[in-house]
């Protein structure tokens, strides 16, 4: 069985407002793997881009590696948002539809992989994909900038 560790992160900018994901892969020894990230739409909430980033680290990880080392995989998600993660265990109830809609949407995607466990960290652990989330944002940013 092979461990992976997906940091993730996401974020808007005036929460709504325009929004980025972004993940970090690394192996069970934490060295870094691959990073990606995308900007995901105007006027979304943090909550959203936190979900989407989740989200976005498990389609990655099967566009990138195959359905069939998915299936052989033990994926860690590691994320700094509460919402998600307690949402996630089962700790918090899910009242907003669309919510609902993200929380579906991810546990279809866990049953691609052999385990999907998540994991809550602190800000400060997950520097490297929050970088990745405000380098798309200032992406964005400039270029409605040149669009002016």
């Amino acid at each position: 069985m092979k461990k992976i560790i997906a940091y993730t992160d996401g974020g808007a900018r005036g929460n709504p407002g325009p929004a980025a994901v972004g993940v970090v892969f690394c192996n069970g020894k934490k060295k870094v793997i691959e990073k990606h990230s995308k900007y995901i739409g105007d006027e979304l909430t943090n909550n959203v881009a936190e979900y989407e980033a989740v989200i976005f680290a498990l389609e990655k990880f099967k566009s990138r590696f195959g359905k069939k080392l998915a299936k052989e995989t033990d994926i860690e998600i590691r994320t700094d948002s509460q919402l998600v993660y307690k949402q996630f265990k089962g700790d918090y109830k899910i009242k907003n539809e669309s919510m609902q809609k993200l929380f579906i949407k991810l546990r279809n995607l866990t049953v691609d992989f052999k385990k999907v466990r998540m994991k809550k960290i602190s800000r400060n652990y997950n520097k490297d994909a929050d970088k990745l989330v405000n380098e798309e944002l200032d992406k964005k940013e400039g270029e409605s900038k040149l669009n002016l």
